[in-house]
């Protein structure tokens, strides 16, 4: 009787961490979430690759774009996706405290790479280019800012993802959960690249 009962208790902490866990489920229905967004993505790519040279008489890309602001921009977003994976190492080393340290970093990358867009966006509707100027200036704002929005929900995300750490530590859930911010994260620093080549390089040429 009382094997019986052992068994019973060493088995009930598996049993309720298999229900909550990672079943598989949840990353992949996160990698058919990205699929989703790859077509958004794509189409609004295609929308301005159109309108792009549709200017209405308004300044163009070569006119208007900080190729260097864009840059550190650019490098901002970029050490984001590194620090985040320095996180997702020490995650797989059960270090919470260098997890905090590069989460830290990351979310802090991403604020100043969503502050300085604002700051462009400012700064071009203040200039009289704003998304009602042209189509050209219509597809930019669009593809940038959703982009831009994207990003602002993955920092949502991260200090909500931080409490849940502080809260519960790496468990089997909050793993799962650092590996799909982690899809996300890089997924929208992919996604960036392309913004970077086709919309300001391509643009200011």
């Amino acid at each position: 009787m009382s094997t019986v009962t052992a068994t019973k208790i060493e088995l009930a902490p598996h049993g309720t961490d298999h229900s909550h866990g990672d079943d598989g489920k949840t990353p992949l229905g996160f990698w058919i979430y990205l699929m989703s967004d790859c077509v958004l993505f794509a189409s609004i790519f295609a929308g301005f690759v159109v309108l792009r040279y549709s200017l209405a008489g308004g300044p163009s890309g070569r006119e208007l774009f900080d190729l260097s602001f864009v840059a550190t921009e650019t490098g901002l977003l970029l050490v984001s996706s590194l620090t985040y994976g320095l996180a997702m190492i020490a995650a797989g080393r059960g270090n919470l405290r260098t997890v905090f340290v590069w989460l830290g970093i990351t979310f802090l990358c991403g604020l100043g790479f969503v502050g300085m867009e604002v700051h462009e966006f400012g700064k071009l509707i203040a200039e009289g280019a704003g998304p009602d100027r042209s189509a050209f200036l219509s597809g930019f704002f669009t593809l940038v800012g959703t982009h831009g929005l994207h990003v602002t929900a993955g920092l949502i995300w991260m200090a909500v993802m931080g409490l849940q750490l502080v809260l519960r530590g790496l468990t089997a859930v909050n793993m799962t959960r650092l590996v799909c911010l982690s899809l996300f994260w890089h997924f929208l620093d992919i996604v960036w690249i392309g913004v970077f080549s086709i919309v300001y390089l391509m643009g200011a040429a």
